[in-house]
């Protein structure tokens, strides 16, 4: 795919019910970009997972240049919400993170930087890699943590320190390419796309980071672990 639009980045946050925070994310992600990027080349797409509290009239209400809304109703899961952001992108660079900005802005930069000057084709975070990478997580949020990794690896045959990790950039057009070819609607998507990354033969940088800003995980421990690693063997099968 031929990108034309002359955006250097595009930043793409699934939506899901966020209608406390969404507009202060608009407001830090936009006044953060405006910085690094102060003729305006980059995006933030917005992509609603079938919202049901009025998060996409928020958005649709923010008057910024550069962001937009895509999105799909009814609600199908994260894994959905990215892809649809990531398919309608139109950066040489596309970035994703989670609405709460759990790493904060300033990631932004040091991701899209160092895949830039890198010859890599995809930069993912990892907790792992940052001394202070789990700090604030309660015992029982790092045991299940470790130990769905652990499974994650041997099921997958890869060793990433951090697959599940909330923040990814990728080079264009690359990940459209993969991106349109996976098929988990749910939190399981990291894998399958990097699954598809490794069976296409790409670099992928790990990059340390740690969270910044905690809130209450909408993912249920025990009942979405079991998902997950449910979706792990589908996507082995999908993808053989």
């Amino acid at each position: 795919m031929e990108d034309n639009s002359g955006l250097e980045l595009s930043v793409v946050i699934p939506v899901y019910n966020e209608a406390a925070i969404v507009e202060a994310t608009a407001q830090a992600l936009t006044g953060y970009l405006d910085r690094l990027f102060p003729a305006g080349e980059y995006e933030v797409i917005f992509s609603d997972d079938g919202s049901t509290d009025g998060s996409d009239e928020i958005i649709k209400s923010f008057s910024h240049p550069c962001v937009r809304l895509v999105g799909h109703k009814p609600n199908k899961g994260k894994g959905a919400a990215v892809r649809d952001g990531v398919l309608a992108a139109r950066g040489r660079f596309v970035l994703f993170t989670d609405c709460d900005l759990a790493y904060g802005t300033e990631v932004i930069g040091r991701f899209y930087g160092a895949l830039r000057e890198s010859g890599a084709d995809a930069a993912i975070g990892s907790r792992r890699l940052h001394e202070a990478g789990y700090a604030g997580y309660t015992f029982t949020r790092k045991l299940a943590s470790k130990v769905f990794y652990k499974t994650v690896s041997l099921l997958a045959g890869f060793s990433y320190s951090d697959s599940q990790c909330g923040i990814k950039c990728f080079k264009a057009p690359l990940v459209q390419e993969i991106f349109s070819q996976c098929k988990i609607d749910g939190f399981a998507f990291d894998f399958e796309v990097l699954l598809l990354y490794k069976k296409a033969g790409a670099k992928v940088l790990e990059l340390p980071v740690t969270i910044v800003n905690h809130r209450a995980s909408k993912v249920r421990l025990f009942r979405d672990a079991f998902r997950m690693l449910r979706d792990v063997a589908k996507i082995k099968k999908l993808h053989k």
